[in-house]
């Protein structure tokens, strides 16, 4: 597919994890066969392209983010004419293919690192990060994995550690090595071969490791020690010019910004980066610390800085991140209504907006009954340490429950059939106990449903320029969990009012000198345009109500 500049901006982009998205060979692995089953269901939403974790040769130490073989489809998904199939399936569907990659560190099978760690004299022997003991034989540094543990791991072949931010069988690649860096390159080459239209880049924050003293050796965790140093933005600004930019691939980087300039660094088109980025915020971090407050603060904060030339990538969900109707909405009593709103907030904002696979359906979380039943391996090793820190098993299941990953990657549910109709065998990672009331077809047979909410909205996106172009407003108080906005595109402007709440609240838009009557056409809303509530200057919101107004 060729592509203008810009294209990004009007996307709307699904991510399918595979291994629990569709199982086309009944092994209990979801895979390429079952993605192109599925794609005319994609077609049906509306959505225009694909970001596909990773499907990759792979061990699954972490679900194939550990890569032995970038140029080979891992096993359990099939072949490369299956993945051959799924992008002419999609291209003639006018769906774009975004591709995941793993650039920071490889697997620990990859036959670069299995050659590395043999001596320190092979022609892989800088391919990694490897240091020598420190003076009393233990690990260079302090630094942690993020998983836990040292992030260092001793090869008696070398007689040195090498440097893995992530699990020990994820080494880090040597950016600094010329040679490593063309490989990883070429990687990206023999894709694009393939037809790839993009690519979401996994953790790439940490390429340059400041290991001769720029980075802060008495910080515990790696990665936030060697995080976004001058010479990872270089790797980046490099990577994109000689692989994506020739031909107007999208990129978006998963990237940690911990201040405006780390925003513009990624994001804005004068830097030369990424097209728009992904910060990735620990899911612990993000139950504990949000709020429709902290929301307003963000959205005001992160227009002003990316506004001139920049873009934003808008997702609530994601295959790191709880279930986004059971964050912030709310899965039981006002679980359609909830999922709705959020739904529309999202696609009313600035920027391209991500769908992880079953948001569209209002997929929630999963309470599994032991810590036997979780695979991810995060969830595993959060529960141990809380063992260990005295906490009892219930307090460490409902606490690793919460933050678990396995919320996002429990098995597509597409029908009340056992195991969700995901695959007649006995799935991966068990399916949420829910599927017999949310699944895809008894929402596609119902024109109320959370799934046809969605495809309107995508819809209208479309057929909407002011959707992905216009300018953004906040019309509400800083406080409560009402968010209002406007959007103005040439002489249109569109009013979006979301209640993040289960109680009625009251928008007084009077105080914006906004004017509303029960004639100002209504966009789309979740109770009905009829039921929309109009006081004196004030609108009075439902619980989670969302609706959008045409004000002119």
């Amino acid at each position: 597919m060729k592509h203008k500049k810009d294209w990004y901006k009007d996307l709307v982009i699904y991510q399918i994890y595979p291994r629990s998205f569709k199982d086309g060979n009944n092994d209990g692995i979801g895979d390429l066969k079952g993605m192109i089953e599925k794609l005319d269901y994609l077609k049906e939403l509306g959505i225009n392209a694909v970001w596909m974790s990773p499907v990759y040769a792979s061990p699954n130490v972490d679900n194939g983010y550990d890569i032995s073989d970038y140029f080979t489809i891992m096993e359990e998904f099939g072949t490369m004419e299956d993945w051959d199939a799924f992008r002419d399936g999609a291209h003639e569907r006018g769906i774009a293919i975004i591709m995941d990659l793993v650039l920071n560190h490889s697997s620990d099978k990859h036959k670069w690192f299995l050659e590395s760690k043999k001596s320190r004299n092979n022609p892989y022997s800088d391919y990694y990060i490897w240091r020598d003991p420190a003076p009393d034989g233990g690990a260079p540094n302090c630094w942690m994995s993020v998983f836990g543990g040292s992030a260092w791991e001793y090869v008696p072949e070398r007689g040195q550690y090498y440097l893995h931010f992530f699990a020990k069988e994820q080494p880090d690649l040597n950016w600094d090595n010329p040679e490593t860096k063309e490989k990883i390159f070429d990687i990206i080459r023999f894709w694009n071969e393939k037809g790839v239209d993009g690519y979401r880049i996994d953790a790439i924050s940490y390429l340059d490791k400041g290991l001769d003293g720029r980075a802060d050796m008495n910080e515990p965790i790696g990665t936030v020690a060697c995080v976004n140093l001058e010479g990872t933005h270089r790797y980046i600004r490099e990577m994109v010019a000689e692989t994506m930019t020739p031909d107007n691939l999208m990129s978006v980087g998963e990237v940690n910004i911990n201040n405006e300039q780390d925003a513009i660094n990624y994001s804005s088109a004068a830097s030369k980066e990424f097209n728009m980025a992904i910060p990735f915020v620990p899911p612990i971090v993000e139950i504990q610390t949000w709020s429709p407050e902290k929301m307003k603060r963000d959205l005001k904060k992160d227009y002003e800085i990316l506004k001139k030339d920049g873009w934003w990538a808008r997702f609530l969900s994601n295959h790191d991140k709880p279930r986004q109707v059971s964050l912030y909405g709310n899965d039981r009593e006002f679980w359609s209504e909830s999922a709705k709103m959020l739904a529309c907030y999202l696609h009313t904002l600035p920027g391209t907006p991500f769908v992880f696979q079953g948001e569209e359906l209002g997929m929630t979380n999963v309470a599994f009954p032991s810590i036997d039943d979780y695979n991810d391996i995060d969830t595993r090793n959060y529960y141990k340490t809380m063992i260990e820190q005295g906490a009892s098993p219930e307090e460490a299941l409902a606490e690793s429950r919460s933050i678990s990953r396995d919320n996002a990657r429990t098995p597509m549910q597409w029908n009340d059939s056992p195991n969700g109709g995901f695959s007649e065998h006995t799935p991966w990672l068990g399916v949420n106990p829910n599927y017999k009331l949310i699944n895809a077809e008894s929402q596609m047979n119902d024109d109320s449903s959370v799934f046809r909410f969605y495809q309107n909205l995508i819809a209208l996106r479309k057929k909407h320029p002011i959707m992905a172009h216009g300018d953004f407003k906040l019309c509400c108080p800083e406080e409560g969990p009402v968010i209002a906005y406007t959007r103005s595109w040439q002489n249109e402007t569109w009013l979006a009012v979301h209640n993040f709440s289960a109680s009625m609240q009251k928008f007084h838009y009077g105080a914006e000198d906004i004017e509303l009557s029960c004639n100002t056409p209504v966009i789309i809303s979740n109770y009905g345009e009829n039921e929309v509530e109009y006081g004196i200057g004030t609108l009075v919101l439902k619980p989670y109500e969302t609706v959008v107004f045409q004000l002119h």
